[in-house]
């Protein structure tokens, strides 16, 4: 991680070390680097050069998690990897023959607000060739196949989340689709949540993956209908995912596939443990962040269930 925060507290003093280190020593590299450019523009070429040396970093927008959240479960390698390979994709996709310039500021990273991240796995019925998610799930059921979405979201400023009326944040993933092959790691994708124009009792949850696969892009959309109905069949709502494959890097593409994924009892065991509260100042904001969170997401769910648990 290279950011402008400092963080006090001795783990965070221990990380910030490490941290330093590590981009110092990177640093000094493009120093080495740069000398030897200048040596080779004044025609010495020590290791047989004709041409200087040309600069690519790939980094994340912002710092990746720290290794607790691996050992607690609340990341997994694979997301990790994920991670990398979208980063990699976007840099490759926009940049330059002459690469960027030998200075520590190329590795600086943007810093996060309070926000929230978590882990979902969703799975179910899909078939190739059906537009209409219902039917391409009773095809799959028939025919044995099977898509999974194994997504992590990322929200990094909860507040503005909040504000904003496309509450969009962040998505990376990997999907699992025999037809087409299993581990993909996803290119690109969106999440956010939005009311329909007239229904305000109504929130679109959508998981948007695009990804590529033997050198054809497609791009899976899944959308879960979230209704402010009282009492707690928004747990339905908010477990399953309407999902369709099209043909391209959007949902302007050619639907080529549909049907419905959802988060099962096992899967829904292993997303509780994963939500946390993210760049929180102390324990107390950090309760205080996801309890944020659940009100805006959930409503009514959210209350009956404090209900429940005795939350006044």
């Amino acid at each position: 991680g290279n950011t402008t925060d400092y963080k006090a507290g001795p783990f965070e003093q221990y990380v910030h070390m490490i941290e330093m280190s590590a981009a110092g020593g990177l640093s000094e590299e493009f120093d080495r680097i740069d000398e030897l450019n200048r040596r080779i523009a004044a025609g010495d070429s020590p290791y047989g050069q004709q041409a200087p040396v040309v600069l690519h970093v790939v980094k994340p927008e912002y710092p990746l998690p720290l290794d607790p959240d691996l050992y607690l479960g609340r990341i997994d390698s694979g997301t990790l990897i994920a991670m990398g390979y979208a980063d990699a994709r976007a840099y490759l996709k926009r940049r330059t023959e002459q690469g960027v310039g030998f200075l520590p500021e190329v590795t600086q990273m943007k810093s996060s607000a309070p926000g929230i991240s978590f882990r979902e796995t969703m799975d179910g019925w899909f078939a190739l060739g059906e537009t209409d998610p219902e039917a391409g799930a009773k095809q799959g059921k028939a025919a044995g196949t099977e898509l999974a979405m194994h997504a992590s979201i990322n929200i990094r400023d909860l507040d503005a989340f909040i504000a904003n009326p496309g509450h969009q944040g962040e998505i990376i993933g990997i999907v699992d689709f025999p037809p087409l092959g299993t581990g993909i790691p996803a290119t690109h994708g969106v999440f956010n949540l939005f009311s329909p124009a007239g229904e305000p009792d109504t929130k679109y949850m959508v998981y948007e993956l695009g990804f590529e696969h033997g050198g054809e892009d497609y791009y899976l959309a899944g959308r879960k209908v979230v209704r402010d109905d009282p009492g707690l069949d928004m747990l339905k709502d908010t477990t399953t995912l309407f999902t369709v494959l099209h043909r391209g890097t959007d949902k302007s593409g050619e639907i080529v596939g549909a049907g419905v994924l959802t988060l099962g009892i096992e899967q829904l065991a292993r997303l509780v443990p994963t939500m946390k509260a993210t760049n929180a100042a102390s324990t107390a904001d950090a309760a205080k962040t996801l309890y944020k969170f659940g009100r805006f997401f959930l409503g009514e769910l959210w209350s009956t269930y404090g209900r429940l648990a005795g939350d006044d």
